[in-house]
């Protein structure tokens, strides 16, 4: 069997120019593998998540009886310690969950704003 003289070199650059496009569009070209998208897709939505039960974890807060005490407690931790702190306060456990959520409770302490001065009691002088 004869082919042509053209084949060989044909199908070399066929190749060469696939490993090319390849690297380049993995590289630069934004190209991305399924389990990269689904590692990604997975860091969303715990994101999501994160984001749509910050409000419950300040609800919880501000309605938290001891909520003095545990916003003292939590001022009085490190900078590093206060997301432990906020655990162990009990608002970063979600309802119907036995642990509580790191991830909520830095996302919480953000939301809480601890570094502000703390909240000054309600007016107590008598206008009467």
């Amino acid at each position: 069997m004869n082919t042509p003289e053209w084949l060989k070199p044909g199908l070399y650059g066929a190749v060469i120019g696939a490993v090319l496009v390849s690297v380049s569009g993995f590289s630069w070209g934004g190209w991305e593998t399924s389990r990269t998208s689904s590692d990604m897709s997975l860091a969303m939505a715990r994101e999501h998540v994160v984001i749509a039960l910050v409000p419950v974890c300040l609800d919880m807060a501000r309605t938290d009886p001891d909520r003095a005490a545990k916003m003292a407690a939590i001022r009085a931790a490190s900078t590093f310690r206060q997301r432990e702190a906020l655990m162990a306060a009990g608002w970063a456990t979600v309802p119907g969950t036995e642990t509580p959520n790191r991830n909520l409770a830095q996302a919480c302490l953000a939301a809480l704003d601890v570094n502000k001065s703390p909240e000054r009691p309600e007016n107590t002088i008598n206008q009467g």
